[in-house]
Order: structure tokens, then C-alpha cells, then sequence
């Protein structure tokens, strides 16, 4: 028999696995850092810093005001505990998970071979470059043109070293170590990653088969359209690994009433270890790339909640700003407010705040005390709400009475 799952039991349990709703620490140390990293498995990569570049949120989210150098200490250098990947767009993953997307690197391969792309048709500048690299260690593209362009001879142009150094790194001829001024810094994987990493990868179906049941973790219940975005999985490759996982216990099959799919249920597994909490306690803001929200038909279907970014759109047209990041008030989204770090003036700007109906009477007064970590987080000395928003009127008035 399937089990039942009630919306509001889905979404405390979608929390819990995200690591809401647990005690928090006054000082978060390395230990709390490295399980929020070991909790998601992945740190989605942004270059928007208008508030603070995405990857650094997560942490902060479930955590509160933390040593982003703790951070750096997981994500950077060749002696790192992450490394960067193409796993949901650009992100920070752990060295363990590195052989399995040897399948994803492999496709890249045979795509550039089959299309005559970049790097079959300058094969001799990713040769001299992985010179390069094995000569002089770890280095930006911006160093490598320098060092090319200072040489006499037919060398390469800046933009030409770029785009094969990326294209490289996209099939794991070389690997980003870490971003200086949010500049790739790239090695030869053999200068950064452990031998036993480096061997071949398993079988693709054993390696979406693991892939699957870490995104179940993490998500603690979700759909098919789910459990393949966390990873940028095919459905299609997804679909048998749900399949083994059922077979195995990994997975539950479960329903949750009003996951519709054209009219009909919209399958939903529960993993094995999932918490069940009776409540969840938490007052956050979330990154746009963050797991609870990144996958946007998830957080309709969770939090009745419509979200989309505004950066690409132009001013006249946003609603609720340019960098709106989601307001997560115990076990739902409430609103939204677009946060900017003014760091010359050191203030931290609301300039936009909206709140969603239903949302709690209190909602503003929850905010402020996380906006006011956030501020002192980002080493700013006060908080400016705009006034732009149907919360900003109670915000503002919070902040007064503060």
C-alpha cells in the first residue's frame, strides 16, 4: 500500500533533509560548515555578488552569521575537500563524487568529437596549454594569456585560450582548484585530485544509480522531475535508478495529495531516512540557486510559491527586484526581499519586500533579526528598507521600533 504524505508533512520533511529546523550554534565552526557541504552534496556557483555570490547562502541560510573563510578552506586550493563541476550548472561538489560524473565528462567528449568542435580543431593549443600547466602548476587563463602573448611566435590569442581552457575543463583535461576575483584557476587533475579518484568511473547506470539516491537524501521527498534536476540528470536516466532504489528500500513510493500531473497523482518517493518532524523552526532568506528553491516547479509545488529571478529582466518590467531572494518563515515561503551589500556606504539595502497571502502576522519581525545577522555578516553597520513592497511598510516599522 502507498503511503500518504500531507502537503504540510512534505514540506517539513523537504526541510529537515535541507538541514532546517535544527539546533543551531552561536559560533558555527568547520565541523558545522562541512555538514551543511556534506548535507547538499552540491553548492550551486553564481557571479552575481550584489548581495553575496550564491554559494556562500546555503551555509548562512541554515546557519547563520559563519567564517565564509571556513568556506574557502572546503572549496579552495589543491588540498580542498571540493572541487568544481559541471553538476547542476556550475557548482562545488565533493572530491568523492568526482568519478561519478565521468559519464557527463565522457559525453562532452564524444558531442566534441562527433561535431568537430573546439578542441578537435585546436588540439595543439590544449596540448601546449596542459604543458603549461604541468610546467608552472595551478593558473588563471589570465596568466596563461600573458605568459602566450608575451611570447614571440604563433601563439594564441586571449579569447582563443579561454575557450579551450573551458572546453577542457568540461571533459576533465584540467580542473578548476579554486576562483580568484571569481576567476577560474585551473590545474591538471593529477595536481589536485586523488590517483584513486582519477581511475575510470563506474558504469553510467551505477553512477546515476548514486547520484539519484544522494539527491533523494537530500531532498527527503521528491518526484521523478525532482530527483533528475538535482544533478541535471535526463528523466529518462533517472527513471531506472528510482526503480532499483524502490527495489533495494532505498526509496518509499508515496503520495501527496494535490501533486497533480494533468489531472492524475504525481509519483513521489520518500527516502528511507527521512525525517518526519512534527514541526520545523526556522526563519531564513535563500539564496535564488539554492536547493530548496532552484528547481522552480518543486517550489510551486511545495510552497505554492512562483518564483523567478529578475536579473535578465529589464528594470521597468521587474516586480519584485533585480536580486529577490525568498523569505523561508518555519516551514514556508513568505515573501521576498531584494537585498544589496552597499559596501562603500556600509549599509545593507531592502529595496524591495514583499510578503504572499496567508503568509503570518509576524513576519516582519521574524525578518529583521536574520536581515540584521546578514548585515553584520557582510561587515555592514546599518539597514535601509527602500520602501518599495507590501512589506516593506511593516519592515520599516520593525526597524523604527529596533
Amino acid at each position: 500500500m502507498v503511503d500518504t504524505v500531507s502537503p504540510a508533512l512534505a514540506r517539513r520533511i523537504a526541510l529537515a533533509a535541507q538541514g532546517f529546523g535544527r539546533p543551531t550554534v552561536a559560533a558555527p565552526g568547520l565541523r558545522q560548515v562541512a555538514g551543511v557541504v556534506d548535507r547538499l552534496g552540491v553548492l550551486q556557483i553564481d557571479s552575481v555578488n550584489v548581495f553575496e555570490r550564491s554559494h556562500y547562502l546555503p551555509a548562512f541560510s541554515r546557519l547563520g552569521a559563519y567564517d565564509r573563510g571556513l568556506l574557502d578552506r572546503l572549496t579552495t586550493g589543491r588540498r580542498g575537500r571540493m572541487v568544481e563541476s559541471w553538476a547542476h550548472q556550475a557548482a562545488f561538489i565533493p572530491r568523492e563524487l568526482w568519478p561519478l560524473f565521468e559519464f557527463r565528462r565522457e559525453e562532452y567528449r564524444r558531442k566534441g568529437s562527433e561535431w568537430g568542435g573546439w578542441l578537435v580543431e585546436n588540439r595543439p593549443l590544449a596540448d601546449w596549454l596542459r604543458a603549461e600547466l604541468a610546467a608552472n602548476g595551478p593558473m588563471r587563463a589570465s596568466e596563461i594569456e600573458h605568459d602566450a602573448n608575451e611570447r614571440r611566435g604563433p601563439w594564441w590569442g586571449w579569447s582563443d585560450v579561454k575557450r579551450t581552457l573551458e572546453w577542457m575543463f568540461r571533459v576533465g583535461e584540467v580542473v578548476c582548484v579554486e576562483r580568484v576575483r571569481f576567476e577560474r584557476v585551473y590545474a591538471l587533475p593529477e595536481q589536485a585530485i586523488a590517483p584513486e579518484l582519477l581511475d575510470s568511473g563506474p558504469a553510467e547506470a551505477d553512477a546515476v544509480r548514486e547520484l539519484v539516491a544522494r539527491a533523494a537524501s537530500a531532498l527527503g521527498i521528491a518526484t521523478e522531475a525532482d530527483l533528475a534536476d538535482y544533478w541535471r540528470l535526463l528523466r529518462s536516466q533517472a527513471r531506472p535508478a528510482i526503480a532499483e532504489l524502490v527495489d533495494e528500500g532505498v526509496l518509499e513510493p508515496v503520495t501527496v495529495p494535490g501533486w497533480t500531473t494533468g489531472g492524475r497523482p504525481t509519483p513521489a518517493w520518500l527516502h528511507r531516512d527521512a525525517r518526519r518532524p512534527r514541526r520545523i523552526d526556522a526563519t531564513a532568506v535563500l539564496s535564488p540557486f539554492d536547493p530548496v528553491v532552484w528547481f522552480r516547479p518543486r517550489t510551486e509545488r511545495l510552497f505554492d510559491f512562483h518564483y523567478r529571478i529578475e536579473i535578465y529582466t529589464p528594470e521597468p518590467d521587474r516586480k519584485f527586484g533585480y536580486y529577490s531572494l525568498p523569505v523561508l518563515v518555519d516551514d514556508d515561503v513568505v515573501g521576498r526581499v531584494d537585498l544589496k551589500s552597499d559596501r562603500k556606504a556600509r549599509v545593507l539595502r531592502v529595496q524591495s519586500a514583499w510578503i504572499e497571502h496567508g503568509a503570518p502576522d509576524e513576519t516582519a519581525a521574524r525578518l529583521l533579526p536574520v536581515l540584521a545577522e546578514a548585515a553584520a555578516w557582510q561587515g555592514l553597520d546599518d539597514i535601509e528598507v527602500v520602501g518599495r513592497g507590501d512589506l516593506a511598510p511593516a519592515l520599516s516599522a520593525e526597524l523604527a521600533a529596533a
